[in-house]
């Protein structure tokens, strides 16, 4: 193995080599002082990476794009996107280069991404620079979700590069290593379909086939079944965010990923007390992409991937739109059918019944106004199930709603043939005890961009990794923000 960054990572480039027209060639721009941060070992040995290589000077280089290593073929991929319900007809990789793809250990094709790595011509007048803050924040964020088991694009490295970029204030600069089963978009098929270039629009749905669901390429209308595939995977994915109270804050064209994976963490975070209007984002003024409304904006996103595949799905326009609006409409089932399963398993319900939807609904609605912790009401019911009602009795300001839902559940549970202890150890397994608390995040963050200290962050990364399993000593993660937090708001960055 060379020592001077050429051949450690096998790189092979199909969205470059089969896409030609679809993105432009580009090149990081240079770091004054490359310095490696974090390096996600486990994901790198699941890369077949060798780590030890990479955990050092050379991979500061490489991932701080001052160093192309052989095979890889930078470049800025183009897509347009809805951006809170405004169409832009072009964005693109303003900030971010695919460098290339790699083959993990599972034989699946990854992308390997530099975000934050400086401007290109999608730039539209901006620096196309990262902050050290929101390059750790997406690193924390994404890892939490995979550990989680929600589908998530997941960071390899974080570097600073020497250089401060200007925000609010003068900030350190970063670049994150971002690896995605594809960065393939809704806002990619947009981007080309708003130009009426409908050879490419079937380029492209020709080649998502092919990488992301093959045994289409054998249906009878492959276009028809690809966009039936987004929209199930979307359906599973959506409905685990809601399942853990994630909140993306910027559900926008440009920002779902086609292959299904939670993309571009920005303004996002996890909900505290349970409200299903709770919006984070400094930038959504309008509530457009609050916790409850994710469902439907996924929605709203499919019809807009769907309205580029009219003229793939039928000759006969009118015929297509029926085809699509059917399966468009069937959204609301996939997704509440997901939802619904995962509330099962939370409430520690192992069969199916009539009544479960209305059973999960109610304790939403006893939780509601009562500044009820909803990672923690959920987590506290195996408590209950071992005969410990009043942990998550506590939970409750005004606790009368939940003693009636309390009735209601223990019935249902009791028509079920299972162990106490069995269900409580089952509904530990999928009601966290650990998220990323924003107070925790933001602690973590300072001390790491005010203080060059990245023990907090490292001790909460430590902590997210096994967010099922109870620990002596870390009680204080499992927490809600203190009252003195106060109002949490959360910004655009990288």
């Amino acid at each position: 193995m060379k020592t001077d960054g050429q051949d450690i990572i096998t790189f092979d480039n199909t969205y470059a080599r089969d896409l030609e027209g679809f993105y432009t060639p580009w090149q990081a721009a240079a770091a004054p002082a490359p310095r490696l941060l974090l390096l996600n070992q486990a994901l790198a040995d699941e890369l077949e990476l060798d780590s030890a290589t990479l955990d050092s000077e050379l991979g500061a280089a490489i991932f701080s794009g001052n160093q192309v290593p052989e095979g890889a073929r930078p470049l800025a991929q183009a897509y347009a996107g809805h951006q809170f319900g405004h169409f832009s007809p072009q964005l693109g990789d303003g900030r971010a280069l695919l460098l290339g793809e790699l083959i993990d250990r599972h034989g699946r094709r990854r992308d390997m991404q530099l975000k934050g790595s400086g401007r290109t011509p999608f730039s539209r007048g901006g620096d196309g620079k990262a902050a050290l803050g929101p390059v750790l924040r997406e690193y924390v964020i994404g890892e939490a979700m995979h550990a989680l088991g929600i589908p998530t694009t997941r960071a390899l490295a974080a570097v600073t590069t020497g250089e401060t970029v200007r925000r609010e204030t003068s900030l350190p600069g970063a670049i994150l290593t971002r690896i995605a089963a594809s960065h393939i978009r809704v806002g990619t098929f947009q981007f080309f379909a708003a130009r009426n270039e409908n050879a490419r629009v079937k380029q492209l749905a020709d080649y998502t086939i092919a990488r992301h669901y093959p045994a289409l390429k054998r249906a009878d209308n492959p276009y028809l079944e690809l966009f039936a595939a987004v929209s199930a995977a979307q359906a599973v994915l959506i409905a685990r965010w809601m399942l853990v109270g994630f909140i993306h804050g910027v559900m926008n064209t440009d920002n779902m990923s086609i292959a299904g994976e939670t993309i571009d963490y920005g303004p996002c975070a996890f909900m505290d007390a349970y409200d299903p209007e709770t919006v984070f984002s400094s930038i959504d003024a309008q509530g457009r992409y609050a916790y409850a409304h994710q469902p439907l904006i996924a929605q709203w996103n499919l019809t807009r991937f769907a309205e580029t595949l009219i003229d793939l799905v039928h000759p006969d326009a009118d015929e297509a739109v029926r085809l699509l609006t059917e399966q468009i409409n069937d959204f609301p089932t996939l997704y509440t059918r997901h939802w619904l399963d995962g509330m099962r398993a939370k409430m520690g319900l192992a069969t199916a019944e009539d009544g479960d939807l209305a059973l999960a609904q109610d304790l939403l609605s006893a939780m509601e106004g009562q500044n009820a912790d909803y990672t923690q009401v959920f987590r506290g019911l195996s408590a209950a199930v071992r005969g410990d009602p009043a942990q998550v009795h506590a939970h409750f300001a005004n606790p009368a709603p939940f003693d009636l839902w309390l009735v209601q559940w223990q019935a249902r549970l009791a028509r079920e043939n299972t162990t106490a202890e069995t269900r409580a150890a089952a509904m530990d397994q999928v009601n966290p005890l650990y998220i990323p608390r924003n107070h925790k995040v933001e602690e973590a963050l300072a001390a790491a961009t005010q203080d060059q200290d990245l023990t907090p962050f490292k001790a909460l990364l430590a902590v997210l990794e096994q967010p099922f399993a109870e620990r002596p000593g870390l009680e204080s993660y499992a927490q809600p923000a203190p009252e003195d937090f106060g109002p949490f708001k959360t910004f655009c960055g990288t």
